[in-house]
């Protein structure tokens, strides 16, 4: 059966054009992997996508890095890139899959119904054959977009300490291990190392092959490995939310139910003095 998260790219290719199908370009890139994602838009993008920076179509009042929008700016934003109100939405990114899950969730929680992450991104529509266009994008006219916010699919930092709390929920974490276990310092300055207490961690990159989410038993398999039970309900964070993203369409892929996704995440819990950290294993 088909998921209703991805699309192949055959199926992008037949419907490029159609009047009715937005194609985003979600490239984003650590600070320090020294990329651009908009620099990169310019040197190659599928024809007719328009690219969504997630740093700029964010909540920047909050101080914290790409917060999800508040509705008139993500309104405003829509409206600007020819994107509106009974549309379909393919959206990707440069490395396959990863802040491509970030825009997938941003649509997802202001009402979209048909939005689809291109399975296998630009690297595999490059390795295809399949065309390119460069230079900047050529929106389409303007389109009301009407965003309708679920609250549910955006956890709180009070929703999650009372997971903690509670054990309501399980709170999994996508960093890189020795993140989680506060090995190594923190890319953010003045964010502390480690994790939250109570938290699980099932770093993003078990669950991706190949720029692409892997198969249901391999998301099994590797929820299964770190102690997570996909029959109760899950929170995902991360470092800044991107990758909390990518585990949270995983828990839906593979048959769990997501409760939230926190948006702060350890941006967030590690920069504050009011948050417990701790450090080595769970």
């Amino acid at each position: 059966m088909p998921s209703r998260n991805f699309a192949t790219t055959a199926e992008l290719a037949a419907s490029l054009g159609d009047p009715n199908l937005g194609v985003i370009d979600a490239s984003w890139h650590l600070p320090a992997a020294g990329r651009i994602g908009a620099a990169e838009f310019l040197q190659g993008h599928i024809p007719g996508s328009v690219f969504f920076d997630i740093d700029t179509i964010a909540d920047i009042e909050r101080g914290l890095p790409h917060m999800l929008p508040k509705p008139e700016a993500l309104a405003s934003a829509m409206r600007g890139l020819g994107l509106g109100d009974g549309m379909r939405f393919a959206v990707y990114d440069v490395l396959g899959l990863y802040a491509a899950a970030r825009v997938w969730w941003t649509l997802r929680a202001y009402g979209v119904e048909d939005v689809r992450i291109l399975e296998g991104g630009l690297p595999k529509w490059i390795k295809e054959g399949r065309p390119l266009e460069t230079g900047p994008a050529r929106p389409r006219p303007p389109r009301v977009f009407t965003p309708k916010l679920d609250e549910s699919f955006v956890a709180s930092l009070d929703e999650v300490r009372e997971a903690l709390k509670s054990g309501s929920a399980q709170v999994v974490d996508a960093r890189p291990a020795d993140r989680f276990h506060g090995a190594v310092a923190e890319p953010r300055p003045g964010v502390r190392s480690g994790h939250m207490p109570g938290s699980f961690n099932l770093p993003f990159a078990e669950v991706v092959e190949h720029g692409r989410l892997k198969p249901m038993e391999g998301l099994k398999a590797a929820f299964a490995q770190h102690n997570i039970d996909l029959g109760k309900p899950i929170i995902t964070t991360c470092g800044s939310g991107v990758t909390a993203a990518i585990l949270a369409l995983a828990v839906e892929e593979a048959g769990g139910r997501v409760e939230g996704l926190y948006d702060g995440s350890w941006a967030e819990w590690g920069s504050r003095e009011d948050t417990e950290v701790q450090t080595g294993p769970a």
